[in-house]
């Protein structure tokens, strides 16, 4: 199984770069792209998604089309540390869709989240409600982001 970078080999590593561009290619297409034929092109596909190189499929949205422009980063300190207390908080950080990372850190704080939300009076409410009442947050500073200079998902489109 293909559990480490080593494992793969130029195959491996071609269809993995045509997926990151284009998710919905079609196995004869992908097959061509990466001179081999479908059969083997698939049997290696199959092989990368068994064994967790390829997590998964999904649709990229863009979230300022979406209304959702405003951005901020939020140091997170805990008033435990325990693993106890830490999976909580991982648990609880899961089920927050606002939430589109969030980071254990190294530094005088325990988390860094990036938010996501329409506006800083709803991300104000956010922070109130939601963050703060996440298990076992001592307190919080907010950064907000004035624009996204270089997002993953929005690469192709700036």
């Amino acid at each position: 199984m293909a559990n480490e970078l080593s494992d793969l080999d130029r195959f491996d590593r071609a269809i993995l770069s045509v997926l990151a561009e284009d998710g919905r290619i079609s196995i004869t297409d992908l097959a061509r792209r990466i001179g081999l034929s479908k059969s083997p092109t698939q049997a290696r596909l199959r092989r990368l998604e068994e064994s967790g190189v390829i997590l998964g499929y999904r649709a990229l949205l863009d979230p300022i089309r979406l209304g959702l422009d405003h951005v901020a980063f939020v140091e997170v300190r805990l008033n435990d540390t325990r693993e106890a207390a830490l999976r909580a908080f991982n648990q609880a950080v899961a089920k927050v869709p606002e939430i589109e990372q969030a980071h254990m850190i190294a530094s005088h704080f325990d988390y860094l989240l990036k938010v996501r939300t329409r506006n800083m009076s709803e991300y104000r409410k956010f922070l109130g409600e939601t963050i703060s009442s996440l298990p076992h947050v001592a307190n919080t500073s907010t950064y907000v982001a004035m624009e996204a200079v270089k997002e993953t998902m929005l690469a192709e489109t700036t």
